[in-house]
């Protein structure tokens, strides 16, 4: 198993991790709450680890076929995953503070620049990953 697989594994499992813990969280706060409701952030931080665990697997299997060297898979592997992480830590971040507006109402670098980064990270890891396998599986 290479190194990058290894690391996709390891974020899965910590995403799921999270996801269940703010399953909890959620819990209790549905549990305390006249409108037997979680806080939007707390949900987000929630739906979006649990997600996210399933797309650190699809990464590692992608990485199975991507015809670039260990140290350049490494490279497209965290970038995601990095992003997939400061993205739940951002919600878990205002779920905390018990922020119930919008974090996009507010213009800033981490409602612009920050997002700009994310797109191009998230969606250019994955479309080299998906290249890869096109390229390994369909024309060598």
């Amino acid at each position: 198993m290479t190194l990058a697989i290894k690391i996709s594994i390891l974020f899965s499992g910590l995403f799921l991790l999270t996801g269940m813990l703010t399953g909890v969280w959620k819990y209790a706060k549905i549990m305390s709450s006249p409108e037997h409701k979680a806080p939007v952030y707390v949900d987000l931080a929630h739906r979006a680890a649990l997600l996210y665990s399933f797309a650190s697997l699809v990464i590692a299997k992608l990485v199975e076929f991507s015809p670039f060297g260990n140290t350049v898979q490494v490279v497209i592997v965290t970038v995601p995953l990095a992003y997939f992480a400061l993205a739940v830590i951002g919600y878990v971040k205002e779920g905390y503070l018990n922020r119930t507006e919008n974090m996009f109402t507010e213009r800033n670098f981490w409602t612009t620049g920050f997002m700009y980064s994310l797109i191009a990270g998230e969606i250019g890891g994955i479309v080299v990953l998906v290249g890869g396998f096109i390229y390994t599986q369909f024309f060598v």
